[in-house]
């Protein structure tokens, strides 16, 4: 049996599902994240509903979308009707997941929800279902085929419930103006908290553990600095303190492959200009992103007027536990 192969035809089913599901997202998805924004102005709440593998799913978005700012409450629906309906206000918004459409525990919840001055959003595979009829907007995640081999354990219909979960919490963030920094308040703990709350002036190298040069230096004291500042590169700084470049070790070998007397030639025919540089406000979460986009291993960090001020070294940030 060719596991490897069996493998492939599941991601493979399961990717064409989500190809269907990105050609349908459509005016009810705008329709559901205006409504969403307009309930969170007037200072409401998200309350997730879903059972099994959907509540599972609806789990994630509660968390999801709390990460980001939107107050979310995930509601038992087993416990819903057993006072637990206390916890949804006026204006709420209610999303409910059921593929089917037709998951009993949740049917028997609509009745007292239209009791209330609530919203229902539907995620659901059921177009024509009791929940979709009775819901303000439908979100359609109907499959074609599940990845089973069977056809019968939930795998498309589940991964393409989630992808439009994130997909939702993800436009109403960006809708919503949420940054990097209000990322940071609500993620204080572990490297991604120390990665958000971190800004590049915190991390970076300064003073003596940076080698500054001109363009003029020599290539032979270039590697004094640099060795000096126990550094891979070295930071070269025009007369008037503005960056000029940088001169690295790979520089260096590249240069000296090229040609073995290299050692009393100065820096500036061999350095790089206009180098990967970061102001020093910037959090450490975006140097990272940073380095890896550009894939280098140091970023000069410069102040308000461009001058150097630092270097980050992604060493660094690897003994700080930022990666």
């Amino acid at each position: 049996m060719n596991y490897p192969e069996k493998a492939r035809r599941v991601i493979d089913i399961e990717v064409k599902e989500l190809q269907r599901l990105r050609e349908r997202i459509g005016g009810s998805f705008s329709t559901a994240i205006d409504l969403i924004l307009a309930r969170m102005a007037d200072r409401r709440k998200l309350v997730i509903c879903g059972v099994g593998k959907s509540g599972n799913i609806g789990r994630k978005l509660a968390a999801t979308l709390n990460s980001t700012g939107a107050t979310a409450v995930n509601l038992n629906v087993g416990d819903a009707l057993h006072g637990d309906l206390g916890v949804i206000d006026d204006g709420d918004v209610v999303v409910m997941l059921s593929y089917s459409g037709e998951t009993s525990e949740i049917i028997d919840m609509l009745p007292h929800l239209k009791r209330l001055s609530v919203s229902i959003i539907a995620i659901t595979g059921g177009g024509d279902s009791t929940l979709a009829r009775h819901a303000d907007v439908v979100l359609d995640v109907a499959v074609s085929q599940e990845a089973c081999p069977l056809n019968l354990a939930p795998t498309s219909s589940t991964t393409t419930m989630l992808v439009l979960c994130d997909a939702l919490a993800m436009v109403l963030l960006e809708a919503r103006g949420f940054r990097a920094d209000d990322f940071a308040r609500l993620h204080p703990g572990g490297s991604l908290g120390r990665a958000l709350l971190t800004r590049a002036s915190d991390v970076m190298r300064s003073g003596e553990q940076v080698a500054l040069i001109t363009p003029q230096t020599t290539i032979r004291d270039a590697l004094q600095s640099m060795t000096k500042a126990r550094s891979g590169a070295a930071i070269v700084r025009d007369p008037d303190g503005t960056l000029a470049g940088v001169f690295t070790h790979g520089d260096f070998v590249r240069a000296f492959q090229k040609d073995a007397a290299i050692a009393d030639k100065t820096v500036e025919q061999y350095m790089t200009r206009h180098p990967v540089s970061i102001q020093a406000d910037r959090l450490a979460a975006e140097v990272l992103a940073t380095l890896e986009h550009h894939r280098v291993d140091d970023i000069v960090v410069i102040d308000d007027s461009g001058r150097p001020v630092g270097m980050v070294d992604t060493q660094d940030l690897t003994r700080l536990k930022l990666v």
